[in-house]
């Protein structure tokens, strides 16, 4: 019975990103990437949910094609229509390049700054 609660959690919030991703850009404030990260999350936490009920054990994990690829190995049979959705990861992590980066160069700049006026200030 733990197996069908811990599934049905997992669903529940698969349920959850998919009102957010169906929602759509509600406010200018909502970046399309967020959208696109809830369709992943959807995705993810449905396979989740499913490889719970057929008790097949996953790590940690992201990755829409391995939780597909578990499974496929384990006979589960994964819709046609649905290996489209492999895709998703990838787009996750480009965001999680760009968020890094963007921090990073925001860093960067704000560190600059502070050399820059200390030096302006040596100056005076």
């Amino acid at each position: 019975m733990k197996s069908l609660e811990r599934a049905n959690q997992w669903l529940e919030r698969s349920k959850s990103n998919m009102a957010r991703t169906r929602a759509g850009r509600v406010s200018p404030n909502i970046l399309y990437e967020d959208l696109c990260y809830d369709a992943q999350q959807t995705v993810e936490k449905a396979l989740k949910s499913v490889c719970i009920l057929h008790e097949i054990l996953f790590p940690k994990t992201h990755d829409i094609a391995y939780l597909i690829e578990l499974l496929e190995k384990a006979k589960v049979e994964v819709p046609k229509d649905l290996q489209v959705a492999k895709i998703l990861t990838g787009m996750l992590l480009k965001r999680v390049i760009r968020e890094t980066m963007n921090r990073l160069m925001k860093t960067t700049i704000q560190m600059q700054c502070k050399l820059l006026k200390k030096s302006c200030n040596g100056l005076k």
